[in-house]
């Protein structure tokens, strides 16, 4: 044991540097921090951040150029085989055998840890009963949603009780309710397991569920502290602004956006806009300004992190992009669904879905993993064929037509879906041709669109060189060079930090407000406000359909409204069963 590792720490890092062959600038560089034992631990950051490669640093998996990592007061990588026996790690993609059932994948993994016969039965009951997959053992992993796969990979890396566990965005493309569960089991596991817990995620409202944060940008630890230190530093910086009588919140949020020389951040929360000001006793300004009265609010561990980070960087100002369509005046539907069903074999995945999205209506797909949302917008973007009802899109039959539907729309995958291996102006400029753009307005699209998406320093680069954010900013570029008259975005914030995530639906916003159309799902519920209206779904049918104020009601928050849905309608699935 070195002297300045202690015992009672369970993970240390210091000065700690990875690099890659052949890379210009280091995967993380000089970290340092200390890690109390049994505690609940953030790593927060965007893609690209380093959140990884520090996980599997600590994970055993890759050991730095420089620095040293410690576990329990102990150089790991001088003691590898004894201290990783003691350490469980959960990758994004958690290695679980699809043509296993749960039981068996259970089964493979206690083999692995080398449990005995009667340690692992106790422990397979303990684990499926805290996960809530007991009802599920012998289901293929395969057919697991999401949320449920990603419990059953918690509790295989849960079996052997390791020390440390090692959580790599757990809940990343999770909805709100299997998110809540996964935290109730790490939070259990943390107190009653005195496990140490190491979570990486993006979402800052799991993070303030921790005893400890840990910031990553570029590779670089900027913040570490307790998420109450964190957000005391926006304290008097953060108030509610209501919009006025007929006014979207999401166009108020976008004016104190625009207002740079004030406004910090701006966020709808519970059908007004969580505005956060640059300094103390700029709220007066602002509220002469829009001529309406602000009302205080703690601060959160967003707000806090926001401030700091402020202070280290210059003011980010907010673009927006243009479109070349004006607002319409039809009161048609652009959209119209009636009854759709989709069905895989015996399995319906969609069952009888009705809705209307009218032009410049941002529309809202949401629902918890398996509810049948992708397949409804796989339909709508004419990826899958209708098994039965009617579906229209731009005016086309979309049954009959599905090629001709599809040149009126623009598609983001929530994957990166684009060639890696082409430069930035070679993607653009092949979806270009394919879209049927060529010569000169080929050349003055591309141009537009790589200025109003900050592209223009990154042409020439491969994109597969690129940030996890800029590859985003790239596949919503391509989705827009034929100027489509309905944009389908699938999870477009997935995995992006705070200022970016706000970026996006400030070009959504003024898209929408030009008369672009916009379908988009999301499992962030505080970017479901930005809709005019919203749709639920949940075991492929439709739970509700309305504004996100109707939606709400009287719940606190879209995540708590979301939850309320979803579990009122499995209860009354049970009750009738």
């Amino acid at each position: 044991m070195t002297d300045h590792f202690s015992s009672t720490v369970a993970l240390s890092m210091r000065g700690v540097t990875r690099r890659e062959r052949g890379a210009g600038s280091a995967l993380i560089h000089d970290i340092s921090f200390d890690v109390k034992a049994g505690s609940l631990v953030a790593l927060v950051g965007a893609d690209g951040a380093g959140k990884t490669t520090l996980m599997r640093t600590a994970a055993g998996l890759l050991k730095p150029q420089e620095g040293d990592v410690c576990l329990f007061g102990e150089n790991l990588y001088q003691n590898l085989n004894r201290l990783q026996a003691e350490c469980g790690y959960m990758p994004q993609q958690f290695g679980l055998y699809a043509d296993l059932s749960v039981r068996e994948n259970l089964l493979l993994y206690a083999d692995l840890f080398g449990l005995t016969d009667k340690a692992r039965e106790a422990r397979f009951t303990e684990l499926l009963s805290m996960t809530g997959l007991a009802p599920f053992t012998e289901r293929l992993a395969g057919k697991l949603s999401g949320g449920m796969k990603q419990k059953l990979g918690l509790a295989c890396a849960l079996l052997n009780r390791p020390k440390l566990l090692l959580l790599d965005e757990p809940s990343v493309g999770v909805d709100p309710l299997s998110r809540k569960e996964l935290w109730r089991i790490l939070i259990d596991s943390a107190r009653t397991e005195l496990m140490t817990v190491v979570v990486a995620t993006t979402y800052m409202d799991e993070a303030s569920l921790c005893d400890q944060v840990l910031v990553l940008e570029d590779g670089k630890l900027v913040l570490s502290d307790t998420p109450q230190a964190i957000a005391e530093h926006a304290r008097g910086l953060v108030f509610a602004v209501n919009p006025a009588d007929g006014e979207k919140v999401r166009d108020l949020q976008a004016g104190l956006l625009d207002d740079t020389e004030c406004v910090l951040d701006a966020v709808p929360e519970a059908g007004s806009v969580r505005v956060l000001v640059r300094e103390k006793g700029q709220s007066v300004a602002l509220q002469e300004r829009l001529r309406r009265e602000l009302t205080a609010l703690n601060p959160r561990l967003e707000d806090g992190y926001l401030v700091l980070r402020a202070r280290n960087e210059a003011p980010w100002a907010y673009s927006v992009i243009h479109s070349q369509f004006s607002p319409s005046s039809s009161s048609a539907p652009l959209v119209r669904a009636h009854d759709l069903v989709r069905r895989f074999g015996d399995f319906v995945a969609v069952d009888r879905t009705s809705f209307d999205v009218f032009p410049g209506e941002i529309f809202g797909l949401l629902g918890p993993n398996g509810a049948g949302k992708t397949t409804t917008f796989k339909m709508l973007c004419g990826l899958l064929t209708v098994t039965s009802g009617e579906l229209e899109v731009a005016g086309i039959d979309i049954k009959k037509d599905r090629e001709a539907a599809r040149e009126q729309l623009g598609y983001m995958s929530q994957k990166f879906a684009l060639y890696g291996d082409l430069s930035v102006r070679q993607n653009m400029t092949f979806f270009a041709q394919a879209y049927g753009l060529f010569d000169q307005k080929m050349q003055d699209r591309i141009a537009a669109l790589s200025r109003e998406f900050h592209l223009n320093d990154v042409l020439d680069r491969p994109a597969k060189t690129l940030s996890g954010g800029i590859k985003q900013r790239l596949a919503m570029a391509v989705a827009l060079l034929h100027n489509p008259k309905i944009l389908f975005l699938d999870e477009p914030t997935s995995g992006a930090d705070v200022p970016t995530r706000r970026q996006f639906w400030r070009w959504m916003t003024a898209l929408s407000a030009a008369g672009t159309t916009i379908i988009v799902t999301t499992h962030f519920m505080e970017e479901a406000q930005y809709c005019d209206r919203l749709l639920i779904q949940d075991g492929g049918k439709p739970l509700i359909v309305g504004t996100p104020e109707a939606v709400r009601g009287d719940s606190r928050s879209m995540d708590e409204a979301f939850i309320r849905v979803v579990k009122a309608f499995r209860d009354h699935e049970r009750s009738a069963s």
